[in-house]
């Protein structure tokens, strides 16, 4: 029988590995509540574009900062593009990437809530565009359009923003996890220390007492 974590350890009791059933029913809870919620809004913010808006006409929602433009973008978040052959390229890219998150969801520690989170906007971001990828020859329905007169962001959507900050959030959990790592290697180099340093006197009162005797 695996043993739970203990509770009262912190982080030091996030271990990867497949999940009991009751921490399997959580991770399915965020990824469905949270990835679910990022791939809904993306699509149903993108229907009302292409029912609402004129196509490259910038509406303006606060002032200039904020523009509804309705555009497709044949290549990947933020207008990347790589050529005629953006459309296929990206599809089998969104894939294998899919299936990476999924594999790291799955291993996730279910404990791990701020990599779940992270995984699950990344899973349901990545869903979102490449379901325009593949129901739309020219690509991505893009729309949210911020900038300051000529000083623009590239034209993004909702699966954007999900990618962006879910890729800021797993970069912030590796980043707990080796820091968790290095503090746990030095806290047991440090106990081995202690202890050899204080196994030398007690070898030495030994070594003592057989050269008396």
């Amino acid at each position: 029988m695996t043993a739970e974590p203990d509770p009262g350890r912190g982080d030091e009791g996030l271990k990867e590995g497949s999940p009991p059933q009751g921490g399997l029913q959580g991770k399915l809870g965020i990824l469905l509540g949270l990835g679910g919620a990022v791939l809904f809004l993306d699509l149903l913010t993108k229907w009302w574009v292409q029912q609402t808006l004129p196509r490259g006409r910038p509406v303006e929602v606060v002032g200039d900062l904020l523009r509804f433009t309705h555009i497709m973008n044949p290549g990947a978040a933020f207008g990347l593009h790589l050529g005629e052959h953006s459309r296929v390229i990206f599809i089998v890219l969104t894939l294998f990437a899919l299936a990476f998150l999924g594999g790291m969801y799955w291993y996730a520690h279910h404990r791990d809530h701020l990599r779940l989170v992270a995984l699950s906007l990344l899973l349901g971001g990545a869903l979102g565009n490449l379901a325009d990828r593949i129901r739309f020859p020219e690509g991505v329905v893009d729309f949210l359009d911020v900038g300051v007169g000529g000083l623009r962001w590239p034209v993004f959507n909702v699966a954007d923003m999900g990618i962006t900050i879910g890729a800021i959030l797993l970069a912030v959990s590796i980043w707990n996890e080796e820091r968790r790592h290095h503090q746990a290697a030095q806290e047991a180099a440090g106990k081995a220390q202690r202890t050899r340093a204080a196994e030398g006197p007690e070898a030495s009162r030994s070594g003592g007492s057989s050269g008396a005797g």
